[in-house]
């Protein structure tokens, strides 16, 4: 063990004030010049099975929410056509997904030698099936709600027969049932099956 008198005063480093405070100074970021767009290109007429062409062109913005006026009556010449518009929309992204879903199982139809690869992709296939039959049951849901719009039935409950609602339609377009005879139906379905 070192004496005292051997251990040296270590002196501590001062340095200068300004060197420690100084801060190097910013640099502006560079300016980017504004990225040029390319002009859309009209996307081309697809065709279904049917033989019948659905133009590709979207509506720029969805169909928003109803907003009748005050006073409106129910129903009213405005408001079945606003949901004639909703459901048509609707029907046309179904029936766009159900085509590319055929394109897909088209093109990815493709055998594999692997049973776990083969296995997966048919897994994904009945996936995908399943989902569109749902679909196909919600297109034939909405023919029947385009037709009870043009008979001018549509909105009041089936059940009962008063209104549905504005709301209610908006968030179920294809709604049959007012809320209080559709909530009855639910308590009935559970009381039956447990």
């Amino acid at each position: 063990m070192p004496k005292k008198a051997d251990i040296k005063k270590i002196k501590p480093v001062v340095t200068k004030p300004s060197a420690i405070n100084k801060v190097a100074p910013k640099k502006a970021p560079a300016k980017k010049a504004p990225a040029k767009k390319a002009p859309a290109k009209k996307a081309p007429a697809k065709k279904l099975l049917s033989g019948k062409k659905i133009s590709a062109k979207k509506s720029s913005k969805p169909i928003s929410s109803y907003v009748g006026n005050k006073g409106e009556k129910y129903m009213s010449a405005r408001m079945r056509k606003h949901f004639t518009g909703v459901l048509l929309q609707w029907r046309e992204h179904l029936i766009d997904e159900m085509q590319k879903t055929f394109e897909h199982l088209k093109n990815k139809g493709e055998s594999y030698a692997d049973p776990i690869d083969r296995a997966s992709q048919e897994e994904e296939f009945a996936f995908e099936l399943r989902t569109r039959d749902r679909e196909r049951k919600l297109i034939s849901k909405i023919s029947k709600s385009l037709d009870q719009i043009k008979i001018d039935d549509y909105g009041y409950c089936y059940a009962c027969g008063i209104e549905i609602g504005v709301k209610r339609l908006e968030a179920r377009p294809t709604a049959t049932h007012c809320i209080d005879c559709k909530t009855l139906d639910e308590i009935k379905e559970k009381q039956l099956s447990g």
